[in-house]
């Protein structure tokens, strides 16, 4: 039973040099591991093989959501002692939630500059879990201002530079909004998406807008007891008529990423009907959820006792995903954000 679960049952033993530092040079070029979720059959591929898994009909559901440049260096004035801000939630009105780093430096009250004084923010509030309000001051337009003095966000696993900043956003990302990619879609280029188009299938976007919290650890030890981040997710009218059409021809609906996924289960109902809206869902989903519209998943490998292995293992099963995991580390597949994709079918 789903109760009696604990998160140690979702470890797996990775070799550190396993872990992707940086983006192969071809993003359709990594290795594709698909799964028979229900049989645990195994086959090696290339992500430029995908297609072949395809048929006309179905639906790939991506996530358009585009990273914010979100982390930015700075100093605090008027002594010029080094900090780090990191954007994590808009609150309108130039006020943004944020990480800072190191925090006994920003006190309430407390000012930095960015760049050449381009940039400046205030803190106003020290949150309970440790982060800061901050109020910013610049000229011009925000995101703009954010594109030159910010950087790419990447997650505490990747230490290598990240040279090309694209690397980091899908070829189809447009809302900007995340502090994180979803990473399963890195992996497809535009020609990609255009050979499942020519082949019938339909390409669908949502937008969930990805949280930091989605690298939070799980600490507890029962899985019940986690609590999920909150993310704010939006699915148009046209999205939702058309991942229900495909269902009612006898498509299958497969997300691309954990966040799409996420999505989709947010938003439909008992009898897996979308319905087109917006705001925010912390659903978490582990083994003994029945899934509502899912028939595939497209995904990266993910880390050791996290809540999104607990979600593939929902979607097929905790043995079969860890002797998936088990296989391709035994084969050097390449890990997390930048490594190599799961297909579930």
């Amino acid at each position: 039973m789903a109760e009696e679960l604990k998160t140690s049952d979702f470890y797996y033993d990775l070799p550190e040099q396993l872990i992707a530092q940086t983006p192969l040079e071809r993003r359709d070029g990594s290795r594709l591991l698909v799964i028979d979720r229900a049989t645990g059959e195994l086959k090696h591929r290339h992500f430029y093989d995908i297609a072949e898994y395809f048929r006309a009909g179905d639906c790939l559901v991506v996530n358009d959501t585009k990273v914010l440049p979100a982390r930015l260096y700075g100093v605090k004035q008027p002594h010029g002692a080094a900090v780090e801000v990191l954007l994590l939630r808009d609150l309108g009105d130039n006020r943004w939630e944020c990480i800072v780093y190191p925090g006994k430096r920003l006190h309430e009250g407390a000012r930095v500059s960015f760049g050449d004084g381009e940039l400046t923010c205030v803190v106003e509030q020290v949150l309970e879990t440790g982060n800061r309000v901050v109020r910013f001051e610049y000229q011009g337009i925000f995101l703009e201002v954010l594109e030159r003095l910010g950087t790419m966000p990447l997650p505490p696993y990747i230490r290598e530079k990240l040279d090309d900043q694209s690397r980091y956003q899908t070829v189809y990302c447009r809302e900007l909004g995340s502090a994180a990619a979803p990473t399963a879609g890195l992996h497809f280029t535009p020609e990609l998406l255009d050979r499942l188009r020519e082949k019938g299938v339909d390409v669908v976007r949502v937008t969930l807008h990805v949280g930091l919290g989605t690298f939070r650890p799980v600490k507890v030890e029962s899985i019940t007891e986690h609590v999920m981040h909150s993310e704010v997710y939006h699915v148009s009218e046209e999205a939702a008529a058309q991942i229900n059409a495909a269902k009612e021809r006898g498509g299958r609906v497969i997300a691309c990423g954990t966040t799409s996924c996420r999505t989709l289960e947010s938003v439909a109902d008992a009898q897996g009907t979308v319905h087109a809206g917006e705001g925010s869902t912390a659903i978490f989903i582990y083994p003994g959820y029945s899934f509502k519209v899912l028939d595939g998943l497209i995904t990266n490998f993910h880390l050791p006792e996290s809540t999104l292995i607990m979600l593939v293992s929902a979607f097929s099963s905790r043995e079969i995903v860890l002797h998936a995991y088990r296989t391709a580390v035994e084969q050097g597949y390449r890990f997390f954000s930048f490594g190599d994709a799961c297909l579930f079918l």
